[in-house]
């Protein structure tokens, strides 16, 4: 490769129509029946501050697959969410989920001891009493931050590594799959594990952020307890985020409620990491598994149209109770007096006959046929502006080991952007769906 294009992101179309999910997308992934739009790219080589980039377009990946949701006719629009860690306060059943695995950590005999031999003074009991310290209330029954007398329960550490493939993990992975998820045997196969959970197309790194270090990339969190793996955290650790990717358990420590315990850990990761935000994927309204997501205030959503992040309040849970599709901006400009105005049934069933339009569009014609600019694919840069501010034929393509512009292909001259089977449609999708600044770091592997 030509050492200019050395830093640059390495990307390759794979799909386009969600009809092709089952072959290409691992299977905890669900993006609704084959009338639905996605795309999906490969990513051998990414860097952490342009998957940034992207995360804040509707993308994430899974494994080294990329892959970005339609959102205006999918049957269930998948908004991207993210948390302000230095705004968030714990919910009471969130700190007691905390405090409980705290205490069976320590055990009663440590708890005794420790108040004889390290009293609290009247001003800690009543902070303790009235408030909730997030970070030291996680590290408290870490073991390395314990002092030497008395001595635990348990000896509970937690480690972050890069994300790498352990015969541990994958057993433990197994075990949560089959447990939780109910997945039989076949699917937790380690191929299916490795490529899944532990390769990833990030570059791993490392920054000076407030004179200390910051690791960016993809690790692995891990939860030992007496040198036994009992669970792991999959994490992308960004410029500006902690993103959540997946977590395993094992069914043996159910009832102390991992996922509220991951959840409150990861936020505390990019609290004292000064990564600012805490992204927990995405939320979709008409799934009830993913409500929990919104118990951790305060929340924010991205409007695809502006790409701006607009609180995920009461009132926006209760446009999206009634709006298929929700864009804030877009319901601000519809209504007159510039307010949000959920009441008007036209508004509500809009997004409906758009989606029943397009799945009749997909079911009638072969998919390949359809052209994302045709469907009206959210966030996504319509064609006029596609051609005022990319130049796609000078955009670096990788063909045979040799570094090349788009422009040079033979039939460059002679395509349309709107055809989707021609070489030329199909980049002009997935630049449309990454955007200008991401286009600007990125080669082509064809």
């Amino acid at each position: 490769m030509d050492p200019a294009y050395r830093r640059f992101n390495r990307i390759r179309l794979v799909g386009r129509i969600a009809r092709l999910k089952r072959r290409l997308v691992p299977f905890p992934i669900r993006l609704g029946p084959p009338t639905c739009a996605a795309l999906y790219a490969r990513a051998s080589v990414l860097q952490c501050d342009s998957y940034q980039i992207l995360i804040d377009l509707g993308w994430r990946r899974s494994g080294t697959l990329l892959y970005r949701p339609e959102m205006r006719h999918s049957c269930c629009p998948h908004y991207t969410i993210r948390l302000p860690v230095s705004e968030f306060r714990a919910r009471r059943d969130q700190r007691s989920a905390c405090n409980r695995w705290n205490k069976f950590v320590l055990g009663d005999d440590y708890v005794k001891k420790a108040a004889i031999l390290r009293p609290k003074s009247r001003a800690e009991k009543a902070t303790s009493r009235n408030g909730f310290d997030l970070v030291k209330t996680i590290h408290e029954a870490e073991f390395d931050r314990l002092p030497a007398e008395p001595k635990p329960a348990h000896k509970f550490v937690v480690t972050l590594e890069p994300a790498s493939f352990t015969q541990e993990k994958h057993l433990l992975f197994s075990n949560y799959q089959q447990a939780v998820h109910k997945e039989p045997p076949e699917k937790c196969q380690p191929d299916d594990f490795e490529r899944f959970l532990c390769k990833s197309p990030l570059v791993n790194t490392e920054r000076q952020v407030n004179g200390k270090s910051q690791p960016l990339g993809s690790f692995h969190q891990c939860y030992w307890l007496d040198g036994r793996l009992i669970a792991f955290g999959v994490l992308d650790l960004l410029p500006h985020c902690v993103s959540g990717v997946y977590f395993v358990y094992h069914q043996d420590y159910e009832k102390y409620s991992f996922g509220k315990l991951s959840a409150l850990r990861e936020a505390c990761l990019a609290l004292e990491g000064e990564y600012q935000y805490y992204y927990m994927g995405y939320y979709i309204h008409s799934c009830s598994k993913m409500k929990y997501k919104n118990d951790y205030q305060p929340q924010y959503f991205l409007d695809l149209e502006t790409k701006q992040w607009d609180p995920l309040d009461q009132e926006a849970l209760s446009l999206l109770d009634t709006h298929h599709y929700l864009s804030l901006s877009q319901l601000r400009q519809q209504n007159a007096n510039g307010t949000l105005d959920g009441s008007n049934p036209a508004e509500s069933t809009k997004d409906e006959i758009g989606a029943d339009a397009v799945a009749k569009m997909l079911r009638s014609h072969n998919s390949d046929k359809v052209s994302l600019f045709d469907l009206d694919f959210a966030g996504m840069m319509t064609p006029e502006e596609l051609e005022a501010q990319i130049n796609l034929g000078e955009l670096p393509i990788q063909l045979r080991g040799g570094m090349y512009k788009c422009k040079m292909l033979a039939s460059w001259p002679t395509d349309n952007i709107r055809n989707p089977s021609s070489l030329k449609g199909t980049i002009a999708e997935l630049v449309a769906c990454v955007g200008k600044d991401f286009a600007s770091k990125m080669v082509l592997d064809l």
